[in-house]
């Protein structure tokens, strides 16, 4: 029977933080790419669309094609989890991530003339986007999922929440690289050549992720599914120390063994927690806020440098807030943090609302842009992935968080796709959009979402089995043998 009390001796710290730093790097390629595109998405217009003469739609589909492949990645990461494992699923994205980034940023390469934008080097260019969106789909399912099978259940919610501090630390770096690349420069370089080095630039970290890879272990939890029970209970003990890496591996092969790995099996209520979690956390418009930074404070009367520069405050604001999650989501809990984010999400995007509907564009509005990502960066940014990674039962987990991955890019691209054509139609109705989303945010934790604080994953279980039929038959059995 698993121990409610988490044995902390023996647990060896820095071999964790060691793994657990190499595997983020996956999250910061995540935010790297992902917020690449906001200093360079003006460029990549004026270039690809309004060259030739393409409209405002084509423009918001070719800013967020990435996230076609994230939701293919998010799509595929259980299969490729579950048929390779956690690390080689994470050494394919960074593959990935490579060349995406070397394609992005030549998209000419072999077939096109550059200086000549044609529909096929609009559909090259975008080809290459989706080969780095399938490499963040697969790394934002993975990452976490690797970090918290390694992870003891004390520390879990801090070590899983810093793969979303390296997301948006990936976020902060890029938009430094953006704004030295621009710094100084003119409209003309950046439309020419600036926004290929923004993309090239990612090459670096992808790098430096796929070789690192190669020296951290497999997900012990995966090893103990294929049936490497000797290679699991080493990484366990070097882990967490021998006593408690024998009740721990005992609990992960009960519930291997004893379940069949139905992705219903558990009922349907987790898998439509994790679907609606990763829903809300786009639908509340963060994504808008990152892609489209530079051309929000543009709106606001800020030059093309200026515009960076705020991008970088706010990406600064974002890993401070971040930082703050990380320190209390072990402490607090994961749901009131998602509430009082979700209440501070709603203030910012309101009143955002109000002062795009009455024309009033200053420095008022970049302080509710702020107070409203901060409100995120505290809360759905980390905790949501907190939860993906802890809330589905081990049999099932790589399905599960496929599931509500690719749910999250569809609802991604979703909102990023349609933001452009419904700032043409009204900014108060946009932002208010995103205001109600983030209320019902608010209804959807405090009514459905359990906490997850302190439980082990093998402990997670229990949430779900109580009115299943496995957990009926299972107290059959037991009946059973006491008569």
């Amino acid at each position: 029977m698993i121990q409610n009390e988490k044995v902390t001796a023996g647990q060896n710290i820095p071999y964790i933080a060691g793994i657990t730093l190499i595997a983020t790097l996956g999250g910061l390629l995540f935010g790297y790419d992902t917020a690449v595109i906001s200093g360079a998405e003006q460029s990549v217009q004026k270039y690809l669309i309004t060259g030739q003469g393409l409209s405002t739609w084509i423009h918001g589909i070719t800013i967020s094609s990435a996230l076609i492949g994230c939701i293919i990645g998010g799509a595929i990461s259980g299969l490729l989890a579950s048929r390779l494992g956690r690390k080689r699923t994470l050494i394919v994205a960074a593959v990935l991530f490579f060349l995406s980034a070397l394609g992005s940023g030549y998209p000419e390469f072999l077939f096109f003339e550059e200086g000549r934008p044609t529909m096929g080097l609009l559909y090259m260019f975008n080809f290459y986007r989706i080969i780095g969106g399938i490499g963040v789909g697969l790394a934002s399912a993975v990452c976490p999922v690797y970090i918290g099978e390694l992870a003891p259940a004390n520390l879990r919610g801090r070590l899983v929440s810093l793969n979303q501090f390296a997301i948006i630390f990936g976020m902060l770096v890029v938009y430094f690289v953006n704004w030295g690349i621009a710094s100084g420069q003119s409209v003309d370089w950046l439309d020419q050549v600036g926004w290929r080095r923004m993309f090239l630039s990612e090459a670096i970290p992808a790098g430096l992720f796929g070789i690192l890879l190669f020296f951290v272990p497999e997900s012990p939890r995966y090893l103990s599914m294929v049936n490497k029970d000797k290679e699991a209970l080493k990484i366990l003990t070097k882990v967490n120390g021998s006593t408690a890496a024998k009740q721990i591996f005992a609990d992960i092969k009960n519930t291997v063994e004893h379940h069949s790995g139905k992705l219903w099996s558990y009922g349907k209520t987790v898998i439509i927690i994790g679907i609606l979690l990763s829903v809300f956390q786009q639908f509340v418009g963060i994504n808008v806020a990152l892609y489209y930074a530079p051309r929000i404070f543009q709106s606001m009367g800020a030059g093309t440098d200026a515009s960076m520069l705020q991008t970088v405050v706010m990406g600064v604001v974002n890993v401070f807030f971040t930082v703050v999650a990380i320190l209390t989501v072990d402490k607090w809990g994961r749901k009131p943090l998602l509430i009082v984010g979700s209440i501070g999400m709603a203030i910012g995007m309101f009143a955002i609302s109000a002062l795009s509907y009455f024309e009033i564009i200053g420095i008022s509005t970049l302080v509710f842009i702020i107070i409203y990502t901060a409100s995120f960066m505290m809360s759905w940014g980390p905790i949501c992935w907190v939860l993906i990674s802890e809330i589905f039962p081990n049999k099932i987990r790589g399905k599960a968080v496929a599931v509500a991955v690719a749910a999250q890019w569809a609802a991604n691209y979703f909102i990023s796709a349609t933001y452009p054509s419904m700032m043409e139609f009204s900014g108060a109705f946009t932002y208010g959009f995103y205001g109600v989303m983030s209320v019902l945010s608010l209804l959807f934790v405090w009514k459905m979402v359990p906490e997850t604080k302190g439980k082990s994953l093998e402990e997670m279980e229990a949430l779900w089995t109580k009115n299943t039929p496995m957990a009926s038959e299972a107290a059959f059995r037991s009946n059973k043998t006491r008569v």
